[in-house]
């Protein structure tokens, strides 16, 4: 089975599901690659052929941030910053001391734009929802923010991948297998 009959199978739900619940998770406060699957998903859309509408590969990245982000704050509210140690001895790379106090001095400082902005840094995206829940930060300032720098980050990225993808295919179908080749190693370089 070769590659693209592979990914001609795939439904375009799957790859919708997929893309949000990866970004949800990790809005949660699980690491996981959120950034790498909702780019993935934003390429597959550029190919006419399998289906996949950037629209729902973005939808789905904006629910999924906002569900999840919504599911950590409320877990970080009921568990407050125990939970942080409890992870930071569980997990030191992700959870350490350094990386929540890190996080709990922007949060203390930029408040709401922490979470907006959280959203673009990878270690504040996993910790946003919780973090904000544990310093009792406003709900519906929360909310408005992380909904906001939600539809920017994932709406934003997938427009930037789908319409850099479009112009990267036809620009490239011009050239022949070496100047790909060069290009790449220019790339590269």
């Amino acid at each position: 089975m070769s590659v693209e009959s592979l990914l001609t199978s795939i439904p375009p739900l799957a790859v919708y599901l997929t893309v949000g619940i990866i970004i949800g998770l990790e809005s949660l406060g699980i690491p996981l690659p959120g950034e790498i699957a909702l780019v993935t998903a934003a390429v597959l859309s550029t190919q006419a052929d399998l289906n996949i509408s950037p629209v729902g590969v973005g939808a789905a990245a904006i629910i999924g941030a906002i569900v999840g982000d919504s599911i950590g704050y409320s877990i970080g509210r009921r568990f407050g910053m125990g939970l942080f140690e409890k992870l930071g001895r569980r997990f030191p790379n992700h959870f350490g001391t350094g990386h929540v106090a890190l996080a709990k001095q922007l949060f203390t400082r930029w408040g709401v734009g922490a979470v907006f902005f959280g959203r673009f840094i990878a270690l504040l995206r996993i910790l946003a929802g919780p973090l904000a829940g544990a310093l009792r930060m406003r709900y519906p300032y929360f909310l408005a923010a992380n909904a906001s720098g939600a539809i920017c980050w994932a709406g934003g990225t997938t427009a930037v991948v789908y319409f850099l993808g479009l112009a990267a295919e036809k620009w490239l179908a011009r050239f022949s297998w070496v100047a790909l080749a060069l290009a790449v190693l220019i790339g590269i370089g």
